[in-house]
């Protein structure tokens, strides 16, 4: 397939007035047009890849457990990426168009050094979202080798931690293997990507064929009413937990929607990053969550409880070929997503702070021991802290850097950047000595109306004697941050082009 003509090209004279600013590094540079290789079949894998993982699986127990049924539960996920797809398209565009990853992006609207600020915001979350997926690794095989030696499954959890030695070996296992990938670069993740797509869709299939054939149906979740209908002890309350859920399911996604120029700067055209994003995202979130509740739903006829972790439900079978066949494939499938979703932007962030001398690698390295150092069982410990604390929570934050990016590249530039300027300390988007104030003042002020109920959700303050309406905000963080920040950006910046 040809190359896009719309796409810039990056002659060699753009690429050495570059080269030499402190501002660069190969892993930073643009992207040639040699190196677009990826089509509307890559962006589709790719999604699937990072959406068919055990968070999706399980993340419809959360919203099931708060009242939904499994239809509304699934329908609020796929509605959900639905809205995100939106920004994430439309961030993708100059990455496709320039060759460009996030951080550099973020100069255009932030400041060559101001960039900092939403690319470290953006980092730290998916610092914790590695940590997440590496415990997740680390669970599953402390589970299934409880199965082969009991005396692993039990324990006395250590001080401060909350979980046992055995636990805390299998969770540094799997991050050191997460960490060994990250050594080896990103050709080893590519791989790893390919092989995990079919792996994990062939095994969640497998995993519904079993639940339907075992149960002779999906069993009682997918009959059971919705606690907010007429006569059910939530009823008249669906509005209330519907409207925080789909700023949880948007906040999933949240982190991806704004660094996909990272990917995105190696597509061939604006097409094929556009049609295999939307064939690849809500579909595969919505299939996948679908399985999870439909699996979970049999296994309350099958063995009497309802298990909602996959690995608890593999922990069942007694065959030591297929635990260790699921196990490899859990692990390989967490792997796969935790370095694509969870280090490759984190790493082009960490390195934006220091070009010169932080690489890739470095900043791989860096993320993986923050997410060690956040104990990231205890951020997902909770199925309603799981959504309305650590969702909902960084999506106030990332939703209003979504709204300056998309102001200032669609409105304010009208999809045109100067390229050597990204790269350039001294140039146009140095604004106030690297940092853009309007930038910076629109995002605080975005950021403020949701904090309050940040505050009185994570127990900070005592939210009791606060205005409902303004706790309230907190449960729409997302769409009020990401609407205040476009229009701040806009009218500060016609007010100060320059600042």
């Amino acid at each position: 397939m040809p190359i896009d003509p719309g796409l810039r090209h990056n002659a060699p004279d753009v690429e050495a007035d570059i080269a030499a600013s402190h501002l660069y590094n190969a892993d930073l540079a643009p992207v040639s047009l040699a190196q677009r290789k990826w089509g509307v079949l890559s962006f589709a894998a790719l999604w699937i890849s990072m959406s068919a993982c055990i968070p999706t699986y399980m993340l419809a127990s959360s919203l099931i457990g708060g009242g939904m049924n499994w239809w509304q539960a699934v329908l609020t996920i796929f509605l959900g990426n639905l809205i995100v797809l939106v920004p994430m398209v439309l961030n993708a565009h100059a990455g496709t168009k320039y060759g460009i990853p996030f951080p550099v992006l973020c100069r255009a609207s932030f400041g060559t050094r101001g960039a900092n600020v939403p690319a470290l915001l953006r980092a730290f979350v998916a610092c914790g979202w590695f940590g997440i997926q590496a415990w997740i690794g680390g669970d599953a095989i402390h589970k299934i080798l409880a199965i082969f030696l009991p005396s692993l499954a039990g324990g006395t959890p250590l001080p401060g931690l909350g979980i046992t030695g055995v636990q805390v070996v299998c969770f540094l296992f799997f991050w050191g293997i997460n960490m060994w990938v990250i050594w080896r670069g990103i050709d080893t993740i590519r791989l790893l990507l390919n092989i995990k797509a079919p792996l994990l869709i062939a095994l969640g299939l497998l995993l519904l064929w079993w639940a339907w054939r075992a149960a002779a149906g999906f069993g009682p979740i997918l009959s059971q009413p919705s606690a907010f209908d007429a006569g059910q002890p939530k009823a008249g309350q669906f509005w209330s937990f519907f409207f925080p859920a789909l700023t949880g399911m948007i906040g999933f996604w949240a982190t991806l929607s704004l660094n996909i120029p990272d990917f995105s700067r190696y597509a061939r055209t604006q097409r094929d990053q556009v049609v295999g994003q939307a064939l690849g995202l809500p579909t595969t979130m919505a299939l996948y969550s679908f399985i999870g509740v439909a699996v979970t739903s049999a296994t309350t006829i099958i063995y009497g409880k309802t298990l909602w972790d996959p690995v608890d439900v593999l922990t069942h079978f007694k065959s030591p070929i297929v635990l260790f066949g699921a196990l490899f494939a859990l692990c390989l499938a967490t792997l796969a997503t935790n370095i694509a979703a969870n280090v490759v932007s984190p790493a082009n962030d960490f390195a934006h702070l220091a070009p010169r001398r932080i690489s890739f690698r470095t900043g791989g390295f860096i993320t993986g021991i923050v997410g060690l150092l956040m104990m990231p069982w205890k951020l997902i410990a909770d199925p309603s802290g799981y959504i309305f604390t650590w969702l909902i929570g960084y999506s106030a934050l990332l939703g209003p850097i979504g709204g300056i990016m998309i102001a200032d590249y669609f409105v304010i530039r009208h999809r045109t950047l100067n390229l050597n300027a990204l790269y350039d300390a001294h140039g146009e988007h140095s604004y106030t000595h690297g940092f853009s104030v309007v930038a910076l003042i629109a995002l605080l002020v975005a950021v403020l109306p949701a904090l309050p109920g940040f505050l009185a959700q994570v127990h900070a303050i005592d939210g009791t004697g606060l205005p409902p309406f303004l706790l309230g905000l907190y449960n729409y963080a997302w769409f009020v941050g990401f609407g205040i920040a476009f229009a701040a950006y806009l009218a500060l910046r016609k007010i100060a082009p320059h600042a």
